[in-house]
């Protein structure tokens, strides 16, 4: 009997599960992939990744004195100690594996003058690991490579059985669920906000395929499990590296499904995105790659003055939200307006390196630059912090599985414990990599749909339960007398209100306010139905559900740790925040 395993999402964790389940079928095994996308196939963060991806090859190309003991040592101090100490191990370990994999599908990296890889240097990293594809292109390289492949084993299949299909513009809008008699409760810490020992843990939904929009049109597709690749959810706030389809899909799908989430409260910032405002439909703010900073570039004020010394030892290579959360804290030393930029300068590095090193290594950033009118060999350019990766999401054991069965995830949509409270530099495509891999395998070797197994408690590491942010805030009454919101929603006002209240820094004031503005726009949403949304409706849901859970876990959460700040506290306490809800 033909099994069906249904990706949704396009980025790396699915092309690369796409083509692993493929290669499986057509080596014999009855299976049949479907790759579903809301865009094109190269609509993803994935394409724009610059840096590279992290990985310790072999001995004879990896830098001298690394190792993967170094590189998990990296992982879990940028994670601030909130890492899955096993799904680190797993990550960095097995990359070697999947940078291979990449090659057998046509992705190759850049090399060295000695012919070994070129390996960059980033923040927070001990040594040189970071592997990069096109200068500056790394994601745009492994996504056309990955596309390719895709489109090739489609086309074969079409003609041959058919075990690849792909479907773009097909916005998936529900997971389809059925009572799963024969799994087992989930344990007592992972059931719903309020259980007891008194009160048995849920008997999870399973997951039997997927509803969604194909040119606008409902259609519903059964399957024998689901794998989330849909990304981030940058869209979130009023600047992000992420591109528009990043609008928190598969957080919002495995939300209603009864999954479990957690540590939502961790969003990166990533500190140097040029300062210009993004044009409607147009590509998202252009990210400067830490790889530039790794080169030598420095990042001063207005004055001209470099400040990242006085906030950290390791200056412009500290972790991201340091260097992010360090230029808010110098915006409002200086006296500076929140919005204002800081300035990029990388003079240096061409000084140093000879006329013409920052165009070879940096095309794409050198060429975006220049159209936007900077010159950075000649002049600094403005920069400021923009939303970038988010570190919590859909709870997955080191399988891609979920807490409900016959659901995976993986990528940026899952919460793997990998990342911890702030990811290091360049591990999110590794992340999508490995453990969508990892999916795939386990898919392939489960008998039959019914043997999904129940979560072992340790691979979760629950902390203690919030509810949703509108159970936190009840609605009643929440528009007011005459039932009108103040402030209409709109994503422009819900991205203003996410980066004044839940950007990269926060107050309780800030975040309660937000509560309840948040469940005031929920109400009108909810009032008006399902019946008929098209994707941008759905899609404004989707966001609106992300934003309450963030604020919901970053309220909880009254202490500063990782890539959550509080500017009212001053301690950071090692606990993970969980959210769960009943199907």
């Amino acid at each position: 009997m033909t099994r069906r395993l249904v990706i949704v999402g396009s980025g790396i964790a699915g092309l690369y599960a796409a083509l692993l389940a493929t290669d499986a079928a057509t080596g014999g095994r009855d299976i049949e992939v479907v790759l579903l996308s809301k865009g094109t196939l190269e609509q993803s963060n994935t394409f724009y990744a610059q840096g590279g991806i992290s990985a310790v090859l072999g001995p004879e190309d990896a830098a001298p004195r690394d190792s993967v003991a170094a590189h998990i040592a990296d992982t879990l101090a940028a994670g601030a100690g909130l890492n899955d100490a096993e799904a680190v191990r797993v990550l960095c370990s097995e990359a070697v594996r999947d940078i291979a994999g990449l090659g057998r599908y046509g992705v190759h990296f850049d090399l060295g003058p000695d012919g070994g890889p070129a390996l960059g240097l980033e923040a927070a990293h001990s040594a040189p690991r970071i592997l990069h594809a096109g200068g500056d292109a790394t994601g745009a390289c492994i996504a056309r490579g990955l596309v390719a492949a895709v489109l090739e084993r489609a086309v074969l299949d079409r003609a041959g059985h058919g075990r690849l299909r792909v479907e773009t513009s097909a916005f998936v809008t529900g997971l389809l669920t059925e009572p799963d008699d024969l799994a087992e409760a989930l344990p007592d810490e992972l059931s719903r906000p309020g259980s007891t020992p008194l009160t048995p843990a849920p008997v999870p939904a399973r997951v039997t395929g997927v509803a969604y929009l194909a040119g606008g049109r409902p259609q519903e597709l059964a399957a024998d499990a689901v794998l989330l690749t849909t990304g981030g959810a940058g869209r979130l706030f009023a600047r992000t590296s992420n591109p528009a389809v990043a609008t928190a899909d598969g957080l919002a799908l495995a939300w209603r499904a009864g999954a479990a989430v957690r540590d939502l409260e961790f969003f990166q910032f990533h500190p140097t995105t040029l300062a210009a405002e993004e044009t409607p439909g147009g590509p998202p703010a252009l990210l400067i790659s830490e790889a530039v900073r790794g080169e030598g570039a420095v990042l001063l004020d207005a004055a001209g003055y470099r400040f990242m010394p006085d906030y950290h030892p390791d200056a412009e290579l500290a972790p991201r939200d340091v260097v992010s959360r360090s230029i808010a804290l110098h915006l409002a030393a200086t006296g500076a307006a929140p919005d204002s930029p800081v300035y990029l300068d990388a003079r240096g590095i061409e000084a140093e390196k000879g006329a013409g090193f920052l165009a070879r290594r940096f095309p794409t950033i050198t060429a975006a630059t220049l159209a936007a009118g900077y010159d950075w060999t000649r002049e600094t350019v403005p920069v400021s912090p923009a939303a970038h990766y988010w570190m919590g999401g859909v709870c997955t054991d080191l399988w891609g599985r979920t807490s409900v069965p016959g659901l995976y995830a993986a990528g940026e949509v899952a919460r793997t414990g990998a990342q911890g409270a702030n990811r290091l530099a360049s591990n999110s495509l590794l992340e999508g990599l490995v453990f969508g891999r990892r999916a795939v395998e386990d898919f392939l070797r489960a008998p039959a749909a019914t043997d999904w197994p129940a979560p072992a408690t340790g691979e979760f590491h629950p902390g203690s339960h919030v509810p949703p942010a509108a159970a936190a805030t009840p609605r009643t009454g929440a528009t007011g007398a005459a039932g009108a919101v103040a402030v209409p929603f709109s994503r422009e006002a819900l991205g203003r209100l996410m980066t004044a209240a839940a950007g990269v820094t926060r107050t309780g004031a800030d975040l309660d306010a937000a509560a309840l503005r948040l469940a005031q726009w929920g109400t009108v949403l909810e009032g008006r139905g399902l019946a008929g949304l098209d994707q941008a409706g759905h899609e404004d849901r989707n966001l609106l559900l992300a934003a309450e859970l963030l604020v919901a876990a970053a309220r909880q959460r009254t202490h500063s740790i990782g890539a959550h700040y509080r500017a009212d506290a001053a301690t950071s306490v090692l606990t993970h925040s969980m959210q769960r809800i009943s199907s």
